[in-house]
């Protein structure tokens, strides 16, 4: 055997001998990806995720999967997240809801923050201010002097701690005493208001519009900070002399903590290319929201944010459950 030949045979032995990191350099994803919303078909929650899941197929060339596991006001489908694999491939889709559980819900399983990796917003939306007919004002501005003169006169419903913290805050801002009416959902607050037996509540965009033909009610503020294009006559609340109140509900996707940061970016940058397809976009906007699919390093940060703020609330006693 010549020399030149020796050398190129331990040259190939040499090669085989290496390990192939196929698998590891693969790009991701590789098989479905599950997305758990912690609630019951058909919420919003639900629609949007169900929405996206579908837009983003063909740009990860992958199925993604919404599968619907409600129990303990979110926390069992989220604490199965928290405890799965850190890959990419099951993933959570909540409300900010979930930054509240811990001072709702005794001995949960898992930390909100520490225990999730940001992924990104899905969409963003205001709480609005609904009241009845009937009332001696007719916008915001009527209500806050109203509430002023007439301690305990105004009563206020709320159905979540979100929405119950919001009022809370509203009353204690404008310097008024108001009567909050806890309900265990948005529909029976509705009914109430509808019915006259109630004077305002706090609700979802969607909520209260599913209701506006009734002709029985009013929808007088947006929590967000701009008004809603979806309700552009209706102002905002900080432009009732309350430049500092706003409030957002949104819709996040998490994955368990230790997730790499390429797959979180890889991730929302399908969601990205998903909302810039037209009639994605329409959908959306028709559920009532206003922002939708902020990136990894904002999603954290909002996260940060909105952990600190209700844990300040919690410490001053504003947040009592809706029921």
């Amino acid at each position: 055997m010549t020399t030149g030949r020796r050398a190129l045979l331990s040259a190939g032995a040499a090669a085989l001998a290496l390990p192939v990191p196929a698998v590891a350099q693969q790009e991701w994803p590789q098989r479905p990806i599950r997305i758990v919303v912690p609630y019951a078909p058909g919420g919003g929650t639900d629609l949007v995720s169900r929405l996206l899941a579908e837009a983003m197929r063909h740009d990860l060339g992958q199925p993604v999967i919404i599968e619907n596991r409600p129990g303990g006001n979110g926390v069992v489908g989220t604490d199965q997240v928290a405890r799965s694999p850190a890959d990419g491939y099951t993933q959570v889709a909540v409300t900010n809801g979930h930054l509240l559980s811990p001072y709702v819900t005794p001995s949960l399983p898992f930390d909100p923050v520490r225990d999730f990796t940001p992924v990104a917003l899905l969409a963003a939306y205001p709480i609005v201010l609904v009241s009845r007919l009937g009332l001696p004002f007719r916008d915001l501005r009527g209500l806050i002097a109203f509430a002023r003169a007439n301690p305990d006169g105004v009563s206020h419903g709320t159905s979540t701690p979100l929405s119950s913290s919001i009022g809370n805050l509203f009353a204690r801002q404008i310097g008024a005493k108001m009567t909050e009416v806890p309900y265990r959902g948005g529909g029976p607050m509705m009914t109430d208001l509808i019915a006259g037996h109630l004077d305002v509540g706090w609700a979802s965009p969607e909520s209260a519009l599913s209701q506006m033909g009734s002709g029985r009610l009013r929808i007088i503020g947006v929590t967000s900070r701009e008004r809603l294009p979806l309700l552009s006559d209706v102002p905002s609340i900080s432009e009732a002399d309350l430049p500092d109140f706003e409030f957002t509900g949104w819709v996040g996707l998490y994955a368990p903590a230790g997730l790499p940061a390429a797959i979180a970016r890889r991730m929302n940058a399908a969601l990205r290319a998903a909302v810039t397809q037209q009639e994605v976009r329409r959908r959306i906007i028709q559920m009532g929201n206003y922002d939708f699919v902020e990136d990894a390093e904002a999603f954290a940060a909002r996260t940060h944010r909105d952990a600190e703020r209700w844990n300040k609330a919690a410490r001053e006693g504003l947040l009592a459950s809706g029921g």
